[in-house]
């Protein structure tokens, strides 16, 4: 509630264009914070207090905003502003924000750096989009292995300004290549003596700079890493992958999973400040294929019409039964692509994920074919429910299994398994469902 009232504090401070207020309202608040406030506005409206910001705040601000933002606010920003606030970027933030911006911002923004940031950033676009390469820092101390611990903390004193962390330390050997990481706690609690490649970690994980940038945040969260080390093809260390990178690689992919999985194309920057037209256009695309999707069913119904009009009580359980088979596959679908995001399962257990969800489906539909026959007999007598009941029964297995499928074979066809997920699975367990519901009616009623 608090936050709320802070927004509307400096919303109506720009209003009243209060320039004193404004500066006062920054100097309160947090980094975070404020850039929350101006991901809510307009590009026009947000130029106003960022410029206001004291100069050793406005970098902080600037690196907390999604890149869709950072762009808007450059835009707004003079050319000395421009160049400056960039220089004194971190490669790794500076080389994303120019990987996804315009060709206008970046050709600007690339002109103007030094020439030893303008290689640092050049070396990192070099990398294929969403690779670890992109992400990583190179702004790094490296210590080498036959340094004892004394002149290693020596070395850590006299760079750690120009590294963008020193809690993990990589340690190479010759040529540069990986030897492993040791850390800073470890540094200090150790004798000056001591060599450093007798206390290194050599089973520490390591990537290339080439694998995906997503599996290699993954890979931190599982091993409780605060920074990965990355390498090149022959295993010379280039770089570390650091946690708040980390957790901003999973948070976009998660929130990418949930927009496919809700049937709709991810939407960057912030909910507040996106258009109408801007929402409208990623769900639409989506809803078009769903629609023409669901065209299946209306073609299974109309595939059935005579059996509907000799035993006119099946109609009342189709959207029953649709309903049920929809979310069961949508249930199994979510299931695993949330299994596969975290490296639960892989492309090779999908005989095992069927065979899992198939029982699954098994267990639910017995435990819903209970209600299902109570209600039916009920209300169009036994024969008519004992329909109703092995066909849900049938479509929970099937659904289960289709939904656990259809992930795990898009993953192996290269194709995003958030893709093939909840809407998708659910339209077509529709139309599936009908004919399971339908071939069960003509077999048990012999019409």
């Amino acid at each position: 509630m608090a936050e709320e009232d802070d927004g509307a504090e400096l919303n109506r401070l720009i209003e009243e264009n209060d320039l004193t207020g404004i500066r006062l309202w920054l100097a309160d608040h947090p980094p975070y914070l404020i850039a929350d406030e101006l991901a809510r506005m307009d590009a026009r409206t947000a130029i106003v207090p960022f410029r206001l910001l004291d100069k050793d705040r406005e970098l902080e601000v600037f690196e907390e905003l999604d890149p869709v933002h950072q762009q808007e606010i450059l835009l707004g920003l003079r050319d000395s502003a421009f160049h400056e606030l960039l220089e004194e970027m971190d490669p790794d933030d500076r080389a994303r924000l120019i990987g996804e911006a315009p060709a206008k911002i970046a050709t600007r923004a690339l002109a103007g750096l030094s020439p030893a940031e303008r290689k640092m950033t050049a070396a990192l676009l070099g990398y294929p989009e969403e690779s670890v390469g992109r992400y990583m820092t190179p702004e790094t101390v490296i210590l080498h292995r036959d340094l004892s611990v004394g002149r290693a903390l020596e070395v850590v004193r006299a760079k750690s300004a120009e590294a963008e962390t020193v809690y993990t330390l990589p340690v190479v050997a010759d040529g540069r290549r990986f030897a492993g990481t040791v850390e800073l706690s470890d540094l200090v609690r150790a004798d000056d003596d001591t060599q450093l490649k007798d206390i290194v970690d050599v089973l520490v994980p390591r990537v290339r700079a080439t694998e995906p940038a997503e599996d290699a945040a993954r890979l931190m969260q599982e091993a409780n890493l605060v920074a990965l080390s990355v390498v090149d093809s022959e295993e010379r260390f280039i770089g570390l992958l650091t946690f708040d990178d980390a957790l901003e690689l999973i948070e976009a992919a998660d929130s990418e999973d949930i927009a496919r999985q809700s049937g709709a194309s991810p939407v960057a920057g912030h909910y507040v400040a996106a258009s109408v037209f801007r929402l409208a256009r990623a769900r639409a695309t989506w809803l078009l294929l769903l629609i023409v999707a669901a065209t299946l069913t209306v073609n299974v119904m109309q595939a059935y019409e005579a059996t509907l009009e000799q035993v006119t009580a099946l109609a009342l359980f189709v959207p029953m039964l649709t309903g049920t088979g929809g979310n069961v596959g949508s249930q199994s679908a979510t299931a695993i692509v949330r299994a596969l995001a975290v490296g639960e399962v892989r492309v090779r257990d999908l005989p095992g994920v069927a065979w899992k969800e198939s029982r699954v489906g098994f267990l639910l539909g017995a435990m819903l074919a209970c209600v299902a026959l109570a209600i039916g007999s009920a209300l169009v007598g036994p024969t008519i429910a004992a329909v109703v009941a092995a066909s849900v029964i049938c479509i929970c297995i099937w659904a289960a299994t289709i939904g656990s499928c259809m992930p795990l074979l898009a993953r192996k066809a290269g194709v995003d398994p958030a893709v093939v997920s909840a809407p998708l699975v659910s339209t077509l367990v529709d139309a599936t469902g009908l004919l399971i519901y339908f071939s069960i009616a003509r077999m048990i009623l012999h019409i």
